[in-house]
This record gives structure tokens, C-alpha cells and sequence, in this order.
């Protein structure tokens, strides 16, 4: 389950744009209202503690995954460079509802992996970790070898996820657990 009190990283400051203190965010979200839509957000600078600011406005790049965002106060070229690398924050109690069949990435975190083997659920690990770069990728643990394997997070790959009961289901392809 997602800690009510952790943040998530949402998206992360990339470089300036133009002179008047805009920066280009690469979005780690499925939810563009985050860099469009006005209000309060949090910065990190590595792991330093997160600070608020205001996003005053925001477009996403036209045919791009990344977006371009106003903050209040950061007004020059100058300033905007200051930011790069920053991550963009939101409380975890503060995501979005979804519908029955979505959940969050992070819920993904911690749960039992299994295959069907002989028509028999094994368990074979745990998700440690998300990767988010261009594909979303399961982080697994297996418990074996305790080596870690990317795991696609594609339906047909992943074709059974159950959060309540705390574990998900792989179809990996002949060879992919011995990478």
C-alpha cells in the first residue's frame, strides 16, 4: 500500500527555455494536468528537503513527452539554469483516484511476483523498484538467485496484477529471468 506521507517524483527539470525563467520538465506521469494547471508544487534538489512553489503556467512540447513550465518567482534565464535537475514532487495522499481496473506504479512496489508453473502459482520474487525512463520496467528481486531482472510492465507480460491480495502475475518470454 502507498504511505499517505512519501512523496513521488513526478517529473524532473531537464534545462531552461528561452529568457523568461521557463524550464523543460520531462514528465515521469500519466497526468499532464500536473505540469498544465496552475498551483502549488514541491521541488527537490537531490535529497535535500522538498520546497514549495507556485506553477503559474505550462504547455506540453507538441509530438514531445516534456513539458514547458512557468514557475512564480524564477524569472530569468539565470535563474531557471539554478533549477536543473530538480525534481518535481507531489504527496502521495495527494494522487489521483482511478478507476477499477488502474492503480498507481508505486502500488506495484513490494508486491509477490509468481509464474505458473505445471498450472501452480510460484512465487519467484518481489517488485524492489520501477524504472521510468523511456519504457516502464519492473524492478524484480528473485529470490534464487537474489539476482535483479527489468521486467516490461506490458499486459502481456504482466497479464494479472492483485493488489489486495498483494502480488502479480509474469508471463516472461523463454530466457528473460536469466539476463
Amino acid at each position: 500500500m502507498i504511505n499517505k506521507n512519501e512523496w513521488l517524483v513526478v517529473g524532473l527539470i531537464t534545462s531552461c527555455h528561452g529568457i523568461n525563467g521557463q524550464v523543460k520538465v520531462k514528465s515521469l506521469s500519466d497526468f499532464e494536468e500536473r505540469f498544465l494547471e496552475p498551483g502549488m508544487r514541491w521541488l527537490q534538489k537531490e535529497n535535500e528537503p522538498p520546497t514549495k512553489i507556485e506553477l503559474t503556467s505550462g504547455f506540453k512540447r507538441p509530438g514531445k513527452e516534456t513539458f514547458i513550465i512557468k514557475f512564480q518567482g524564477i524569472n530569468t534565464r539565470n535563474h531557471a539554469e539554478q533549477l536543473r535537475k530538480y525534481k518535481i514532487l507531489v504527496k502521495t495522499n495527494k494522487l489521483p483516484e482511478l478507476k477499477k481496473e488502474e492503480f498507481h506504479l508505486l502500488e506495484l512496489v513490494n508486491l509477490q511476483v509468481k509464474t505458473l508453473e505445471n498450472n501452480e502459482l510460484k512465487i519467484i520474487g518481489k517488485v524492489i523498484n520501477l524504472e521510468n525512463e523511456k519504457n516502464n520496467l519492473l524492478v524484480i528481486e528473485l529470490f534464487k538467485s537474489q539476482k535483479t531482472v527489468l521486467i516490461p510492465f506490458v499486459k502481456e507480460i504482466v497479464p494479472l496484477i492483485d493488489i489486495k491480495n498483494n502480488f502479480l502475475i509474469i508471463n516472461p518470454p523463454k530466457g528473460l529471468l536469466e539476463l
